[in-house]
């Protein structure tokens, strides 16, 4: 890791750590597919937990909808990927609505398994009265969704950056191939999102990620 990721991490390990510590809160790590939004959770949570919070990761991966659900508007829609990839209903009830201001704090963090199409069985677990939430996903930004975020962080990152990164990581991106049809349907889909919901204007914290050794920070608004 480069001196320069470091030096992130641990700015948004200390930004995570001093929000608002006398309650819960709920953050986002939003980006396109393959921008390293997973991995960037994964490495802030244990800073965040050595910083004397206790951090809680969940992805919205784990909140997909069913099969029948996600491909119903066609196997290569991006509008089908757009609107009905995740279950934003359940997301919302049994993840971010307990963890907010005032919820009980007793929170579910996996609710479906992609790679079986059926739901997990559910085991609620109990947060602590001062937990940071982790998310990582796509569409994080969308307007059904915004208010849940007490602090949002997008990585931008170009899609000819993001799609290689992706698939060097084992992910299934038939999408790196423009004259795919999975192209259109994972592409055109988050090119939807970007357009419509702006994730760079409603962010909190928006970091260049095209470099992963040399991020840049182009926005910071809070904390």
């Amino acid at each position: 890791m480069s001196e320069a990721h470091a030096s992130l991490l641990a700015r948004l390990a200390g930004a995570i750590a001093g929000f608002d510590p006398d309650r819960r809160i709920r953050i986002a790590i939003d980006g396109v597919d393959g921008a390293g939004k997973t991995t960037l959770a994964d490495a802030l949570a244990p800073l965040v937990a050595a910083k004397g919070r206790p951090a809680i990761r969940a992805s919205v991966d784990d909140f997909h909808n069913p099969k029948n659900l996600r491909y119903a508007r066609g196997r290569y829609s991006p509008d089908g990927f757009y609107l009905d990839s995740y279950d934003y209903a359940s997301f919302r009830r049994l993840l971010l609505e307990p963890l907010s201001p005032g919820g009980s704090g007793q929170y579910v963090a996996k609710q479906f398994d992609l790679d079986n199409d059926r739901r997990f069985d559910l085991y609620p677990q109990q947060a602590g009265p001062t937990a940071a939430l982790i998310v990582d996903g796509i569409f994080l930004h969308r307007p059904e969704l915004r208010s849940s975020w007490d602090l949002s962080i997008f990585l931008k990152v170009d899609f000819d950056v993001s799609l290689p990164r992706g698939a060097a990581r084992g992910q299934s991106f038939d999408a790196i191939d423009p004259n795919l049809p999975p192209h259109q349907r994972y592409v055109g889909g988050q090119a939807r999102y970007l357009a419509e919901c702006v994730p760079e204007r409603q962010a909190d914290i928006v970091i260049d990620y095209n470099d992963l050794e040399v991020p840049r920070i182009l926005k910071w608004v809070k904390p």
